[in-house]
């Protein structure tokens, strides 16, 4: 257990404050309801209660058999013990490992395990992994199953807080591959009655050119469809319950055979990315003891459906379904067929009509040089060749010489690269793909991220957006956050875009001026220098900073990110940086929202600006009082 929370890593990936659906707290999440699915799966349980307090504190109750009394202290604290090695009723279970429970007590602060079976039970509660109190067994009435409950370790996982959006996301996931199963998240109720069409339905932000595809078979389950006015393709896929951002070996195969199945249905020499251009689709797989390519289980490894290469390939063995149920369907519903035909003829129409101008995009891009002149790279793609710390790559998109040269200046050179903007990127609204090859700007972003042919080429896991705090600032982020939703809508579906939060202002006060009891309020008593910082990335930061470090503080505007000294840009791109996902979901209106603001009815946005004047002159008066306060 100390090896735990001395190499929390190996066992749950990165920690984080969980501002990211991939941080550590949600591992432990998954952990402990991966065995309370593993209950339904044995028809044992068919509720699982997920209660999150002040998002700090989880209780998960679940009405499974419940782990056997005797061994509840053992099954939660000492490694490689619990009763799935040898047992056939989980050859499939996610949780093989041996490590999920005592991983979780282990990095958290308090933890609780209570067993309920057959009017008896048994608690025991820890402390960082460490047993406290142990209440042996009593009886009870109550109805069988297993209680955890945990707190994780704040020394380890720094001012995390549970994010209720990243939460659901993985509850509904549960349920969509666990078809039957309740779930309730702090009361509200969570169901899927159609398993994966219910997972497409709930997440697509475009309408469906046809019904969803769904199918289903022995330990393989897919759905599928095509989407107009969406470039690019979009999975989702799982492997035992286990949600595989990243995809893997079941995934590959699923592209490739959905694509050559519908080729050969139609006699035609179609491209496969013209077939596969505005597909929808998701893929669930159950295999034996599979193998994931790092502890968090993001990305399938596995080779075949058993262990040591027994069974069959896993290309094969969703290859043969794919052809033959897919294949079977487009025969029984040759509307559906045609539909695909045609979506499929306009996508390789286009393609042909931009073929001339992406080589030349594409020549061009390599002649510009573009690593020395709009890139400035990481090191981690040459460095590390195993991909370890592929998901610590990020890149900054900056506009400006100034600002790219603070970030480059201020960057880890291991793992952060920076794009430079040259002034405000093209309004692409409305526009086809054939402009990212055209327009220089778009043609080296695209070629920098190498997404191209889609999200498996990425080369950074956070695409972060840097521009200046004012409104030319806001204009250039609205305008590459329009670029990505037009053409790569799945980098913001999967995640990957950012927006840098930096300080609006920076408030300081000659520390000769603060008693010591102020100091020691403030939590500035034993620190050294002449001045005590404090940056702001609000109004109420600022208001709330000037209080505390009053009086007549010095405070400093940040209009820019060129103004921003290296050094203290270090700080906030370093450890404590501050990142906004950007998110998409079907509720956003996407459609409406892009016509509105970045269409072509300039006189409507006219008069929703006049009509809203009174906002900008609250604004100008605020900004008259502060500066009468700093004279």
């Amino acid at each position: 257990m100390e090896h735990v929370r001395t190499r929390p890593g190996m066992y749950i990936g990165k920690l984080g404050d969980g501002s990211h659906a991939e941080d550590g707290i949600y591992v432990l999440l998954k952990e402990v309801i991966d065995n309370s699915i593993d209950e339904f799966k044995m028809n044992a349980g068919k509720r699982i209660e997920v209660t999150i307090d002040e998002h700090l504190r989880v209780t998960i109750r679940d009405y499974g058999r419940g782990i056997p009394l005797g061994k509840l202290v053992d099954a939660v604290s000492v490694l490689n013990t619990g009763g799935k090695y040898d047992s056939k009723a989980f050859k499939k279970s996610v949780g093989l490992n041996g490590v999920g429970l005592k991983a979780v007590n282990a990095l958290s602060s308090h933890f609780v395990a209570q067993s309920f079976r057959d009017g008896e039970t048994h608690r025991a509660e820890f402390e960082c992994g460490q047993l406290v109190k142990d209440e042996g067994i009593q009886k009870n009435p109550e109805e069988n199953g297993t209680l955890v409950c945990f707190e994780p370790d704040n020394t380890l996982f720094k001012n995390y807080l549970f994010r209720n959006e990243f939460v659901e996301v993985m509850l509904r996931n549960y349920t969509y591959l666990n078809t039957g199963l309740t779930i309730m998240f702090n009361g509200r109720r969570i169901l899927s009655r159609n398993g994966l069409e219910d997972l497409l339905t709930d997440t697509m932000t475009t309408q469906p050119l046809y019904p969803i595809v769904h199918l289903k078979g022995e330990d393989i389950e897919i759905a599928f469809t095509h989407t107009n006015g969406q470039y690019g393709e979009e999975y989702y896929s799982f492997v035992n319950g286990q949600h595989t951002t990243q995809g893997g070996t079941h995934q590959s195969a699923f592209k490739k055979y959905i694509a050559e199945t519908i080729k050969d249905f139609s006699g035609k020499n179609f491209d496969y990315s013209d077939i596969r251009n505005g597909i929808v689709a998701a893929i669930s797989i159950n295999i034996q003891e599979p193998l994931f390519e790092s502890q968090t289980k993001i990305k399938l490894g596995s080779l075949s459906t058993e262990p040591n290469g027994a069974g069959i390939s896993i290309d094969k063995f969703i290859g043969d379904f794919v052809k033959e149920q897919v294949d079977n369907y487009l025969r029984r519903n040759p509307d559906v067929a045609e539909i695909i035909l045609q979506k499929i003829g306009e996508s390789e129409r286009e393609r042909k009509a931009m073929a001339g101008v992406a080589k030349l995009a594409r020549e061009r891009s390599k002649k510009a040089n573009l690593h020395n002149r709009k890139l400035r790279d990481c090191k981690i793609h040459f460095n590390d060749p195993k991909g370890d710390r592929q998901e610590d790559s990020c890149i900054f998109i900056t506009e400006g010489d100034s600002a790219s040269g603070s970030i480059t200046k201020s960057r880890d050179v291991m793992t952060q690269a920076v794009f430079s903007l040259r002034g405000k990127p093209l309004n692409c609204f409305g526009l086809t793909k054939k402009v990212v090859y055209e327009n220089e700007e778009f043609n080296l972003l695209q070629a920098a991220l190498n997404i191209e042919d889609g999200l498996d080429g990425l080369r950074y896991n956070k695409v972060i957006v840097a521009t200046d705090a004012d409104v030319d600032g806001m204009h250039i982020r609205l305008l590459m956050i329009t670029f990505f939703l037009q053409f790569f809508p799945e980098l913001i579906k999967k995640g990957h875009v950012y927006i840098l939060q930096t300080p609006l202002f920076r408030v300081r006060q000659r520390r000769k001026k603060l008693s010591r009891a102020r100091l020691e309020a403030i939590g500035e008593a034993d620190t050294k220098g002449d001045f005590i910082t404090r940056y702001c990335y609000s109004e109420e930061e600022r208001l709330q900073n000037i209080e505390a470090l009053g009086p007549e503080p010095e405070i400093t505007r940040f209009k820019g990110l060129g103004e921003i000294s290296p050094d203290e840009f270090r700080g906030f791109i370093g450890e404590d940086i501050r990142l906004e996902q950007v998110s998409l979901h079907k509720s956003d209106q996407v459609a409406e929202l892009l016509e509105y603001y970045m269409g072509k009815n300039t006189i409507e946005r006219q008069n929703f600006i006049i009509d809203n004047l009174v906002i900008e002159e609250d604004r100008a008066e605020e900004e008259e009082e502060e500066h009468e306060y700093k004279e």
